[in-house]
């Protein structure tokens, strides 16, 4: 089992900026993504941005250029750096870690950032 919690959300106004941290501790494996979803009210959860072991990273188009995703392995940890943010980026956001060779993925418990205008 993976236990993930979440940390950093909260309000902020159009253009501010915000840190998501994610912490993961149970049975980690060597090789495992991690990332970022969210879900905004009446919307279905969507891919944010990932990061893999490797250090390459993936993005939604429309965070592109304002969002870095970093983690470090050692701690088993992931940040979303948040810059630049609009009202259309209020959400709950969820971390996330999937190990492709087990096709298993856990989810931590979200964490609401709300950017008013």
């Amino acid at each position: 089992q993976v236990q993930l919690v979440e940390s950093g959300g909260g309000l902020v106004q159009a253009g501010g900026s915000l840190r998501l941290s994610c912490a993961a501790s149970g049975s980690i494996l060597t090789s495992y993504i991690m990332g970022w979803y969210r879900q905004a009210p009446g919307k279905q959860r969507e891919f944010v941005a990932a990061i893999l072991t490797d250090g390459s990273t993936n993005y939604l188009d429309s965070v592109k250029g304002r969002f870095t995703i970093s983690r470090e392995n050692i701690k088993n940890t992931v940040s979303l750096q948040m810059n630049s943010l609009k009202p259309e980026d209020t959400a709950v956001y969820y971390c996330h870690i999937h190990f492709p060779q087990y096709g298993s993925t856990y989810w931590g418990q979200g964490t609401q950032v709300t950017v008013s205008s």
